[in-house]
């Protein structure tokens, strides 16, 4: 397997999981500052533009899409133990982790780093901002009092929705320089502790 990821991007979680599950894998950069990532060689591999994507060898195109790639990882190392077996347990994971990235991820993060995306008129850039950070306070507000497990997202233990809930939380903490309601900020830190977690930040040259 060879993981496309840019340094800080979402992608991060994707990295979390397969040093989690420990089977050999590649590493390939995405130079998204020189946006590489609409180049045509990257642009062959996704379409989309976008990280992550997951090639898979002989088995057809890249897989691209966070909860896509974190399910199929899931589902194909069942002995790391990345998603409940229980099927509640399985739409638990599969719920929180569609909720980080399809709401928490583009209304709260992208529109903050990229508010060019969100309105052409460089004047209404510092309102999109605003309306992010708000919208930011607003999600980890919900999850805080929605929480269900101890230390991590689910009360069965670590799964595919910690990994996608650190790297919002990294983004808000690290590059916001924000602060976490109480039991998202414990899960943080016991993210940052995760050997996995180490061990991605450090090949991706980021801030521990």
């Amino acid at each position: 397997m060879k993981l496309y990821y840019a340094p800080g991007a979402c992608s991060v979680g994707i990295h979390i999981l397969l040093e989690e599950i420990g089977k050999p894998y590649e590493l390939s950069l995405v130079d998204m500052k020189s946006n590489a990532q609409h180049g045509p060689d990257y642009v062959a591999v996704n379409p989309k533009s976008k990280v992550p994507a997951l090639d898979l060898g002989d088995e057809g195109p890249a897989l691209t899409e966070w909860a896509a790639i974190a399910a199929y990882l899931a589902a194909t190392n069942p002995e790391a133990g990345l998603m409940p077996k229980d099927p509640l347990g399985m739409a638990r994971a599969v719920e929180a982790t569609d909720y980080i990235t399809g709401t928490v991820h583009p209304h709260a993060f992208t529109r903050q780093f990229r508010p060019n995306m969100y309105s052409g008129r460089e004047e209404d850039h510092p309102k999109a901002v605003e309306t992010a950070r708000a919208n930011a306070a607003k999600y980890f507000d919900l999850l805080e009092k929605n929480w269900r497990g101890e230390t991590w997202v689910l009360p069965g233990g670590f799964s595919i929705a910690d990994a996608a809930l650190f790297f919002v939380e990294y983004w808000h903490v690290k590059r916001v320089g924000q602060t976490l309601p109480p039991k998202l900020d414990a899960h943080f830190k016991a993210m940052m502790e995760r050997p996995s977690v180490k061990r991605a930040l450090e090949q991706e040259g980021m801030a521990a």
